[in-house]
């Protein structure tokens, strides 16, 4: 697990402290070791969080008598299994890393090599003799990687902000971008937040020679799949065959590890997994419980399923002001704007974990592939009636943050008049998936290909790897998604229930109790943190606030702000002016230093 960036140019060498400014953005990343290689026009740099072949397997990595070069972040979890085949047909390997199969799979698979790693990843791979540069993502995206083209060439990094110094003029913003965080609460596609720069997208290889982009092709798509009628039994025996394989490959690990225990189905299905694999082995795990809540009753299942299965258990209490106080931080690890709180207590408890681990598994995903989700269960008569105010999606996901009312009082006219950009993400994956399957796999989908890539994935990614620490997700191996959206309908989802599939395999282990209780999320007291005297000082603040000119009203920020005071019910929106004005203060009109780890949100941006 690493932070990878690079150069390649189109007339020119590259030069080398272009190549170290992007290392040194991206250190947080890998903080064992930074390299750098230069190769005329063609600069890689690496920076390693050691996890797989600690002696030997620093980067950049390097086959067929140097004709090949590779940096890579991830992990190719099926490397034991894919190098005895390449030995088999001839490949010499140099290291014991896992990320060395890549560049062996290329040499002797060609353009089917992608095909054959199972992994999580974001890579660059330079043909020398083809005088081409290849980067490439893992199916679902749960690597990052972005690039941008300017005159002189590429640059492409593991986080935009690393590449936000080579713009010309600086970053500015990208409005139709701007709008989609405001609506769906993260910003999605090819497209960034940030104008010039652009994600390579899950699933995507882009070719590059001479410093110019010339193809981006998907390798993988979970369009072909269709329903497969089968029974329970028969799914779960499948089922266990399938997960059997995917966590011999994701436990592979030079260094210990630990587990986030939400006391959810999925993290639990993950700990029986992990259990059955590593014997009696005793297993550290990781718990939130917010201070200022009610109930903490996640913590509380959390407990009780560590007690039952003898682990280390902890529990990192956090309150709301020190959640608060994080803002600023977990907003520049961020790097993209996603307006999810949970990005708080995700990179604080991070931050607990990686003192004592540099891998941790988690069990996101399960909502997703095994539609546990309510928003899966609506009716067909309420989608219908969603359909025809807001069409393009089926129903699906139509409700944006602002509101009618908000979206006419805060955002300026030209802002404004970019409003249809704010559901397009969600109206192309929508639009995309294929006619045939059922409503209930196009809502999949469409989350899996926008919500999941690009605001949990970046939460899990960025949060963790702000402290060097890797996060595995084994519920998202492709494999698992392929099983799940092949299930039938019935399998998932029956009148008000959802998950039936899962909850259903992990009852017997687990309890009734524990499995079908009403799971209460991630949710963080954004609430406590919009009242009182943060909320005086915001009145006297946002209103004529720098970061809001051309973008916003004045007058709209000033009447959010009072009605905040009077009802107590639009926190959530001057949460995201507020930590809007913070990602404009960090990258905008700084130059993306790292704040404090406290670091009060509203004196910040003062």
């Amino acid at each position: 697990m690493c932070g990878i960036a690079g150069i390649y140019m189109r007339q020119h060498a590259a030069a080398g402290a272009d190549l170290d400014s992007l290392a040194r953005r991206l250190d947080h990343r890998g903080p064992d070791k930074i390299k750098t290689h230069l190769d005329g026009a063609l600069g890689l740099a690496h920076t390693r969080l050691s996890i797989i072949d600690l002696a030997g397997g620093d980067q950049p990595l390097f086959a067929d008598n140097g004709r090949l070069a590779l940096i890579a972040n991830g992990e190719v979890y099926n490397f034991v299994e894919l190098r005895r085949e390449l030995e088999a047909l001839g490949a010499v390997f140099a290291t014991h890393s896992d990320c060395e199969t890549i560049l062996h799979a290329y040499q002797y698979y060609g353009e089917e090599f992608l095909a054959r790693l199972n992994g999580m990843f974001a890579f660059a791979l330079y043909d020398r003799l083809a005088g081409k540069l290849l980067l490439a993502r893992d199916r679902l995206g749960i690597k990052p990687l972005f690039f941008a083209e300017t005159n002189g060439g590429v640059y492409f990094a593991s986080e935009q902000k690393a590449l936000f110094p080579i713009l010309p003029g600086g970053p500015a913003i990208q409005p139709d971008a701007l709008i989609q965080s405001l609506e769906t609460r993260f910003n999605t596609g090819a497209a960034t937040i940030v104008a010039g720069i652009e994600r390579l997208q899950p699933g995507e290889v882009a070719t590059f020679q001479s410093g110019r982009l010339v193809s981006r092709q998907r390798y993988w798509s979970p369009f072909d799949l269709s329903i497969t009628p089968v029974h329970y039994e028969e799914a779960a025996e499948s089922f266990e065959v399938l997960m059997r394989q995917v966590m011999l490959e994701h436990m592979r690990s030079d260094v210990p590890f630990a587990l986030f225990l939400s006391g959810g189905v999925d993290s639990s299905v993950v700990l029986e997994w992990l259990r059955r694999e590593e014997g009696t082995r005793e297993l550290a795990s990781y718990t939130v419980a917010f201070a200022d809540a009610a109930k903490n009753e996640d913590a509380e299942a959390a407990k009780t399923i560590a007690r039952r299965f003898g682990l280390r258990h902890n529990i990192v209490e956090l309150d709301w002001q020190t959640l608060f106080n994080h803002m600023p931080f977990a907003v520049w690890a961020a790097d993209d704007f996603i307006i999810d709180p949970a990005i708080l207590p995700t990179s604080l408890l991070a931050r607990v974990v990686a003192q004592d681990f540099k891998v941790v598994f988690s069990g996101e995903g399960g909502d997703e592939l095994f539609a546990g989700y309510g928003r899966y269960r609506r009716t067909k008569l309420q989608r219908w009636l969603a359909n025809l105010r807001r069409p393009g999606s089926g129903g699906f996901r139509t409700r944006g943050m602002l509101g009618a009312e908000w979206r006419n009082r805060l955002l300026s006219p030209a802002l404004r008049e970019r409003f249809p950009a704010g559901r397009l993400g969600i109206a192309n994956a929508w639009g995309s998936s294929p006619e045939v399957w059922s409503d209930l796999q196009r809502m999949q989908y469409t989350d899996m290909a926008t919500e999941l890539t690009d605001q949990l994935l970046v939460k899990v990614d960025r949060m963790l790897m702000a402290w060097g620490l890797e996060g595995r997700v084994p519920l998202l191996d492709h494999r698992l998604l392929e099983f799940a959206m092949r299930l039938p309908d019935d399998l998932k989802v029956r009148g008000r229930e959802g998950k039936l599939f899962l909850k259903r395999w992990a009852e017997p282990i687990f309890g009734s109790e524990l499995v079908r209780r009403r799971k209460s999320g991630f949710t963080v007291p954004v609430g406590l943190c919009m009242q009182g005297e943060n909320l005086l000082k915001l009145r006297q603040i946002l209103p004529g606030h720098r970061a809001f000119s051309g973008l916003f009203q004045p007058s709209g920020i000033a009447a959010l702000v009072s009605r905040q005071s009077a009802k107590q019910d639009v926190h959530d929106i001057l949460w995201a002016l507020l930590q809007f004005a913070v990602w404009h203060r960090i990258f905008i009109e700084g130059n993306g230093e790292k704040p404090d780890v406290c670091a009060n949100p509203i004196e910040f941006i003062a």
